[in-house]
């Protein structure tokens, strides 16, 4: 029997949730957008009226404005989108134990064995009936017997629909489809499937396998099985976590910075956040990776090997520090306008195979001070503790970020 999965999208969340807090935006053209003073002034979200103007997410606030000059700019509330966003997942549960998050605003259900009757399109329309009743808010929801199918499905109507792919209508509402549709195939395999004459989706779904091979290894005949609904990779059960390869965080400072002292403080904010991710995961990191973004948008980056794994934020900031040592002189290159810090070559922390050293009792005593550190910042908050040498640090915005969640809004 094939499976039936649902992909659940929210439509235009953040600007949705917005007209939620604040109904007399709902008639208004609509953008989300992050701080002008701060630098990070983007729209991050629209509603249908702004995008029906030609406002596109990713571009300047003054872009959007010259577009749409009666826009209306609210700035995100990121803890409010988490809130919604677990109370529409609470009404998935109802249905199913088996639901894979896509980002805050989408998830796949696998309603095989569904808690409820009915047939997978009158569940749908139900779920989408309760999160409209109990939030406000809409989604769009794609029924297939794939996961590549039923996100497909969602974004094929929007606002508030529900669309049914099945095995007998894959050639009349999926093959037509432009090959760029379907997830997991960007802008370079676009072009490189032109190139061999695969332009639509059927044209993929029909195309000699061992092409594909050639062309693109072993990702070619998956591809080919996502074209044709013949997907099975698995709905992940609700809690279940993906392994962690990297544990990283960035941030576009305020001004441009231009000294070692500022690139300094900025590295260890940073560092804070990742080493307090690092041990919310229970995970030590080997390998730190810096990467500068100049004012001229060119970057540059390194990456070191650490002697022992850690999650101290110490350690990792002075190895980020070592390495923009390395890669940038102020007085020679331009001034860098985004820093960011991230870890790779992750172990548990139950890991136990290292030889113990010297450097390594001191790694240890410097992580249970920040274990110790953690639990003083649980109970009175982020920010009631700090280095001495991030006091006057006003190149970061919100560098005191307690939930993890909210990290993408708060940037």
């Amino acid at each position: 029997m094939d499976r039936l999965i649902l992909h659940c999208d929210l439509n235009n969340f953040y600007a949705s949730v917005e007209c939620v807090l604040n109904p007399d935006l709902a008639d208004k053209y609509i953008a989300v957008c992050g701080s002008i003073d701060d630098r990070h002034g983007i729209v991050l979200a629209k509603n249908y009226k702004a995008k029906s103007m030609g406002v596109k997410t990713g571009e300047t606030v003054w872009e959007a404005k010259q577009k749409c000059p009666d826009l209306v700019t609210v700035r995100p509330h990121g803890e409010y989108y988490v809130f919604y966003s677990l109370r529409v997942r609470e009404i998935y549960s109802r249905y199913t134990d088996l639901i894979e998050a896509f980002g805050i605003d989408e998830c796949w259900l696998d309603i095989t064995n569904c808690k409820h009757s009915g047939s997978p399109q009158q569940i749908a329309d139900r779920i989408r009936n309760e999160v409209r009743e109990q939030t406000g808010l809409t989604i769009s929801v794609g029924v297939a017997c794939s996961k590549v199918y039923a996100k497909l499905g969602s974004d094929l109507k929007k606002p508030d629909a529900t669309t049914v792919i099945t095995r007998e209508n894959r050639e009349q509402v999926v093959y037509p489809l432009p090959v760029s549709d379907l997830l997991m195939i960007g802008p370079k395999t676009t072009n490189k499937l032109f190139n061999l004459g695969i332009t639509t989706i059927g044209e993929l779904a029909n195309a000699d396998e061992q092409l594909l091979k050639r062309y693109f290894g072993i990702v070619g005949p998956q591809m080919r099985n996502n074209a044709r609904g013949e997907d099975n990779s698995a709905v992940r059960p609700n809690g279940l976590e993906r392994t962690i390869k990297s544990v990283g965080h960035g941030t576009t400072t305020r001004v441009d910075t231009s000294t070692l002292t500022v690139a300094k403080k900025v590295i260890y904010t940073l560092s804070e956040m990742v080493a307090t991710r690092l041990r919310r995961y229970h995970l030590k990191a080997s390998s730190v990776h810096i990467d500068l973004r100049f004012n001229d948008l060119t970057h540059r980056s390194h990456q070191c090997s650490l002697t022992t794994p850690t999650f101290s934020a110490g350690f990792i900031a002075d190895a980020a520090y070592c390495l923009t040592k390395q890669i940038w002189n102020p007085s020679k290159d331009l001034p860098i306008r985004t820093i960011t810090v991230s870890t790779t070559k992750l172990s548990g922390t139950c890991d136990c195979g290292e030889q113990v050293s010297f450097f390594e009792h001191v790694s240890r005593k410097q992580e249970k001070i920040e274990q110790t550190v953690d639990s003083i910042r649980h109970k009175y908050g982020f920010g009631s503790m700090t280095r001495a040498l991030l006091l006057e640090n006003n190149s970061v915005v919100d560098k005191y970020c307690n939930e993890e969640d909210l990290l993408p809004f708060r940037r």
